[in-house]
């Protein structure tokens, strides 16, 4: 009983150093850390997204959804870089915050369903979704961390609920479809992420707008 008490003490001990030691971290620090966390995460979708190019059926274009029909689509975001200097520092992080939580459920789908991937490089593709997932919930934690730093505001969260369903499909052509739809919006939002963390490293930078 006296060595269990122990343990949690020292575990306990261990949480409250990494907590101090990320409060210690500057926010400027912090905010990198995230910019190179979200770029690799719009990297890897990027590549993913080509992988399934190389051999995606024709028609699959033709019946995919469109982008508006992304689960995200109804989060009010800026557009480009000028709408989002425009936007305060504590709302760009909270949509960004609000865009990468919402991804959790989807990517558990892309990642239980890859498995049965009609595709060539299934293997290559699998692996490259693992790391999606691991870089998302690091990112999302660095990203909690930082909104505690920046107030109430920067800590509020929209829920955009992902209503898919586990299922992409029964056939080759819907899974292709369905499976690529979904890395498309993640691509497109993860995109997004990585612009407005940018964004709020410039500023925090205190770099003129024109060089952000």
């Amino acid at each position: 009983m006296a060595h269990r008490r122990t343990s949690g003490s020292k575990l306990f001990m261990t949480v409250l150093c990494m907590v101090a030691a990320c409060n210690a971290v500057p926010i400027t620090e912090l905010l990198d850390r995230a910019s190179q966390r979200s770029d690799k995460l719009h990297s890897l979708s990027t590549t993913l997204t080509q992988e399934l190019d190389s051999h995606f059926p024709p028609i699959g274009w033709m019946i995919m959804p469109r982008p508006s029909m992304c689960h995200t689509s109804s989060l009010q975001t800026p557009n480009d870089k000028e709408q989002a200097l425009q936007v305060s520092e504590s709302d760009l992080l909270s949509l960004a915050r609000s865009l990468l939580k919402s991804w959790v459920d989807p990517l558990l789908v892309l990642s239980t369903s890859v498995n049965t991937l009609p595709h060539p490089a299934q293997s290559s593709i699998s692996n490259k979704i693992q790391e999606l997932q691991e870089n998302s919930k690091s990112l999302g934690d660095g990203l909690d961390i930082l909104s505690g730093k920046m107030g109430p505001a920067a800590q509020t969260v929209s829920l955009l609920p992902y209503s898919g369903g586990n299922d992409i499909g029964q056939d080759r052509i819907s899974k292709l479809t369905n499976f690529h739809f979904l890395l498309s919006c993640f691509r497109r939002d993860s995109h997004k992420i990585d612009s407005f963390l940018k964004v709020l490293r410039c500023r925090a930078a205190k770099l003129q707008p024109e060089m952000c």
